[in-house]
């Protein structure tokens, strides 16, 4: 076992040594007082993508088994929430850098686009995450080889019926979500993010971080391969393995991530792709891969619900820590606190956003996902994106202009959202009163805890 183990550790790691070598020269040298070789300082552009990509590639590997391994110690929920934040923490910097240049550049056109670019890069981050990571995932899990062998794929009579069925215990991440989703049609009301939505946010997260922090630890899980061979360690030496993993693996995606998304963005206008949807969709996909990837080693393990969880997961902390820390930085940045403004455009990108949102946990009210719901929701995803591209490159002349698109898909998503809450009416109720009793035994009142509600 261990030689299959260390194999693929030191495989993932090897990915990640040009971009040490890469940083390393041109970052930390300098700062040393030293000259950066010459072969590092005149790296092409594609060459920076190249090396970025592939060290952030090797990090998420590196993730995902740290996270394995770490479900020994901790609740797997907890695990794997600590696994979203650090696999999507190249979004937060990608982002956190247009807050802080609105701060630094404020009241100038320069600081108005930041802050507009900000928003952009958030909610096109986030309708990837449902648009492409959670359809795409389902249609991974139902089509790929062995899938007959996943106990989460369940095959339904009917055309495309087929469905993953997902652990119920994600029921506390989907409530949560949805709380989220709902104060993110209050935000463009405001004019900007301000302090009562990070308030809001923040304390969302904190709560549903405190909440799975009280279960119980799993270690009957279980693992092969890497996490089972770093399970075997003693429990010092096992903690400190995982927590140089997530260390290490979080300082290459988020040194790697900026070059890489710059890169690309480069790379996108020497062929005539405008940088504005650049830095909204090209951008984002470049940060969202680490997670893409994780869960895609997950659910090729036959882990499908802990795939799932993950990109649940991710998308709770994008909608509550993402929104609620821009304004901080914003402030830091302005020297004060000051509302980070966007524009009408981009309050029509958050209701979008939302709306899409909304529509998704609809889908996840009954805890399966079909084929046919994959589909829709990936087809309503890639169609907006196409229509709104053509609309900036003039291809065609359409009847809509860009904002005009935005709100008619959120009509369309929040109509099919309220359609399937209304007929799941009652798998609705059911998941409120599972989670309010998650929530009444981790959180006791008056020392009392409240037995949790079975379907």
């Amino acid at each position: 076992m261990r030689r299959r183990a260390l194999a693929p550790i030191s495989v993932a790691l090897a990915l990640t040594l040009p971009w040490v070598a890469v940083w390393s020269s041109t970052s930390l040298l300098p700062w040393l007082g030293y000259r950066a070789p010459a072969v590092f300082r005149t790296l092409s552009t594609f060459g920076t993508v190249i090396v970025t990509g592939l060290a952030v590639l090797g990090a998420s590997f590196l993730l995902a088994w740290a996270a394995e391994t770490a479900e020994k110690d901790v609740p797997r929920a907890f695990a794997i929430a600590v696994l979203a934040v650090l696999a999507v923490a190249p979004e937060y910097a990608v982002d956190a850098l247009y807050a802080w240049n609105a701060g630094v550049f404020a009241e100038t056109d320069r600081g108005i686009e930041a802050g507009n670019l900000a928003v952009a890069n958030m909610t096109g981050a986030n309708r990837i995450l449902i648009g492409i990571g959670w359809a795409g995932i389902a249609l991974f899990t139902i089509f790929r080889r062995g899938s007959s062998s996943d106990p989460a794929v369940e095959p339904r009579p009917g055309f495309l019926a087929d469905v993953v069925v997902l652990d119920r215990d994600i029921g506390l991440e989907v409530v949560f979500l949805l709380v989220a989703t709902v104060w993110a049609f209050l935000v463009p009301l405001n004019g900007g993010i301000d302090v009562f939505d990070m308030l809001f946010l923040v304390g969302l997260y904190v709560l549903y971080i405190a909440v799975i922090l009280r279960g119980e630890a799993e270690p009957e899980t279980q693992h092969v391969g890497v996490p089972a061979y770093l399970q075997q360690f003693s429990r010092g030496r096992r903690i400190a393995t995982v927590l140089f993993l997530f260390a290490y693996a979080g300082a290459m995606i988020f040194t790697a991530v900026e070059p890489f998304a710059h890169g690309l963005e480069e790379l996108g206008r020497g062929i005539g792709v405008p940088s504005f949807f650049m830095i909204q969709w090209i951008a984002p996909l470049a940060s969202e891969s680490p997670e893409l990837i994780v869960v895609i080693y997950l659910v090729n393990k036959a882990r499908s619900t802990a795939g799932f969880n993950a990109l649940i997961s991710s998308k709770l902390n994008q909608w509550t820590l993402l929104i609620g820390t821009l304004v901080v930085v914003h402030s830091l940045a302005l020297g004060r606190y000051g509302v980070l403004v966007f524009d009408s455009k981009q309050s029509a990108e958050i209701w979008l956003t939302a709306a899409q949102s909304f529509f998704a946990i609809a889908l996840l009210l009954r805890f399966q996902i079909s084929v046919r719901e994959a589909l829709v929701l990936l087809g309503l995803f890639l169609s907006q994106v196409l229509f709104e591209f053509v609309i900036i490159r003039e291809y065609v002349e359409l009847p809509v202009s860009s904002t005009e698109l935005l709100l008619v898909y959120t009509a369309i998503y929040i109509v099919l959202g309220v359609a399937l809450f209304v007929r799941r009416w009652q798998s609705f109720r059911r998941l409120l009163r599972r989670t309010a009793g998650t929530v009444g035994e981790a959180m006791p009142i008056g020392g009392n805890r409240p037995q949790s509600t079975d379907d």
